[in-house]
């Protein structure tokens, strides 16, 4: 049976999700990676709520900009939101996705932010 990046991915992030957990004192740092968009939240698995999230989609700041330097822009966003909220450290959930690119653009500019991982 041939695997695609879509059943690869999907098999990569099950196996991360087996180990990783958002609990309300260490909430999980989710990623998605469209073609065109990013997207993070921070989610509390227990309770299965979203606590913060922030996204390339309609942010007038991420527009004119390469992805790389939106998911950075997302990240810093995200990273203001949490502490607004009152959470400090997260645990990051990359979802099958390889930590390089725009994965990592965000997490650096997260770390940058105040969020710690």
């Amino acid at each position: 049976m041939a695997f695609s990046k879509v059943n690869r991915r999907a098999k990569i992030k099950r196996r991360i999700r087996k180990k990783i957990s958002g609990t309300s004192k260490m909430p999980r740092l989710s990623v998605f990676r469209s073609n065109k968009q990013i997207y993070a939240q921070i989610i509390d698995d227990i309770k299965g709520v979203t606590l913060a999230s922030a996204s390339s989609y309609k942010n007038k700041a991420a527009e004119s900009v390469s992805k790389s330097e939106q998911a950075a822009i997302v990240g810093k966003e995200l990273a203001e939101k949490a502490l607004k909220a009152g959470i400090e450290s997260v645990v990051f959930d990359r979802n099958g996705y390889l930590y390089h690119g725009r994965v990592k653009s965000l997490a650096d500019s997260a770390r940058e932010g105040g969020l710690k991982f």
